[in-house]
């Protein structure tokens, strides 16, 4: 199946920047640390941290709650986690659309900047509510359309082909969790501006994270030189006064609560 293909794609090329991700997760540490405020002020709980990555949040989490869940789709990933992180914290390698875990069985979902991989997303939150106790919470962060705008326009500058993935707009988000069975208790939706030297340091960042896979690619080799340096020059246009070059990123952050049947 495509999507299937797709997310294995995904999932090697997360894996592939597992021990570089740290390094390069200056996004993902804002965000993540921006929901923190959300978390639950009790440690009776059964959590699971969706996406976990390297693992760094999910640590955090196990400092706070009494089981922890940490499950991610990388098999590179979870080893560096395991290696690096709490040893209590239980290690699950699975894809967010089938998570192998009982129905109603967790108090707190936790997600940072996961979700925007998951295709279809819908699916996924059907998984999510499955084994959401009624009255769990899922605490996450997603992108949302615009974000890499700079890049994306730039790239349009040089050819029709699809450099940068299509996120979701704010209001399908907000639609799709707002439902009869869920509730989003709070969200809000942020602009983050990071600073690089150059675009080179820009596609080196998304790499080292593993964020440079593209589903619906047509060209699947690497941009030509030419187009390479026709993009850069197209995104001058966006070089601040300083001389550095801003990535936008659009990050919405939601707090939904799982209504009883």
């Amino acid at each position: 199946m495509p999507e299937m293909k797709n997310r294995i794609k995904i999932a090697r090329s997360f894996g592939s920047a597992s021990n570089s991700y740290d390094v390069s997760a200056r996004l993902q540490r804002f965000s993540g640390k921006h929901l923190m405020p959300w978390l639950p002020n009790r440690n009776d709980l059964t959590v699971l941290d969706l996406g976990a990555g390297t693992g760094f949040f999910t640590d955090i989490l196990a400092g706070s709650y009494r089981q922890v869940i940490g499950l991610d789709f990388s098999k590179k990933m979870l080893h560096f986690a395991q290696q690096n992180r709490d040893k209590n914290i239980h290690w699950l390698e699975a894809d967010a659309h089938h998570i192998p875990l009982k129905d109603q069985s967790i108090d707190l979902i936790y997600s940072n900047l996961m979700i925007q991989w998951c295709n279809p997303l819908e699916d996924a939150v059907q998984e999510i509510l499955r084994v959401l106790k009624p009255g769990g919470l899922f605490i996450f962060t997603t992108l949302t359309d615009g974000t890499l705008y700079e890049l994306k326009s730039s790239w349009a500058q040089v050819d029709d082909d699809k450099h940068v993935i299509n996120f979701k707009r704010e209001q399908e988000l907000l639609a799709l969790f707002d439902s009869p069975h869920s509730k989003l208790l709070q969200h809000q939706c942020q602009d983050i501006v990071l600073e690089y030297e150059n675009v080179l340091h820009l596609a080196h960042e998304l790499k080292g994270l593993g964020a440079n896979q593209v589903p619906a690619k047509g060209n699947k080799g690497l941009a030509g030189k030419d187009k390479w340096q026709k993009m850069t020059a197209s995104y001058q246009d966006f070089q601040e006064p300083g001389g550095v070059y801003p990535a936008t990123y659009k990050v919405f952050s939601g707090l939904m609560v799982k209504l009883s049947d």
